[in-house]
């Protein structure tokens, strides 16, 4: 009996170790011992996290156009996500964008790393990246709002656009929004309360 006991409470341990997932920011020494600073784009910011399928690098790099000397600007933004093999990457999904000149000009791009996160966020072992970023225009205002979730490969993105007038402002989801798992939903719609508090901006249909 007892030997049985302790044979449950080893499955237990390996069924919830394997479920854990581990995230950290990367120092730059070691982006560098990974090799992932080779990119078209100085990196701004990179994730290592381990799930179920593996380990991956997550790398977030902007631009960095020059305006000055003590300032830039960022005109394009790419986030890409590697498989770690064995010491090589496979590319499992990658995001790329830039500024816009139709109706209103942009002139920077920047991933809002505050609001970026690499969790499990419906606990079934396996990481959700959350991708944020944000344009603004001349005049400093915020102009595109975008939040990407990753889940199970697939993204599923949230386009806000703000304007001071009701006409020019818009906030949509994908049509697969529903696809994602409840705790994820309310993840998702927890991020865009805080957002909205801390940067005095409305995420909504004019």
């Amino acid at each position: 009996m007892k030997n049985f006991i302790l044979l449950l409470f080893f499955s237990y341990s390996v069924i919830s170790f394997s479920q854990s997932v581990q995230s950290k920011i990367l120092t730059k020494s070691e982006i560098t011992e990974r090799d992932l600073d080779g990119g078209k784009f100085p990196i701004f910011r990179a994730y290592e996290y381990q799930d179920k399928g593996g380990v991956y690098e997550l790398i977030l790099s902007e631009n960095q156009k020059v305006i000055s000397p003590k300032d830039t600007l960022n005109t394009r933004i790419e986030a890409i996500c590697y498989l770690n093999d064995h010491g090589g990457y496979i590319e499992k999904w990658k995001i790329n964008d830039l500024v816009e000149s139709a109706e209103v000009e942009e002139t920077t791009i920047w991933f809002w790393t505050k609001y970026c996160s690499t969790q499990d966020l419906d606990d079934d072992g396996y990481v959700d990246p959350v991708i944020v970023y944000g344009t603004k225009t001349d005049d400093d205002n915020l102009r595109r709002i975008k939040i990407i979730t990753i889940y199970k490969g697939k993204k599923y993105a949230i386009r806000a656009v703000e304007c001071d007038l009701d006409y020019c402002r818009s906030f949509k989801k994908d049509k697969n929004w529903n696809l994602l798992p409840q705790k994820i939903k309310i993840h998702i719609d927890q991020l865009l309360a805080k957002i909205r508090k801390e940067q005095h901006i409305l995420l909504k249909d004019g």
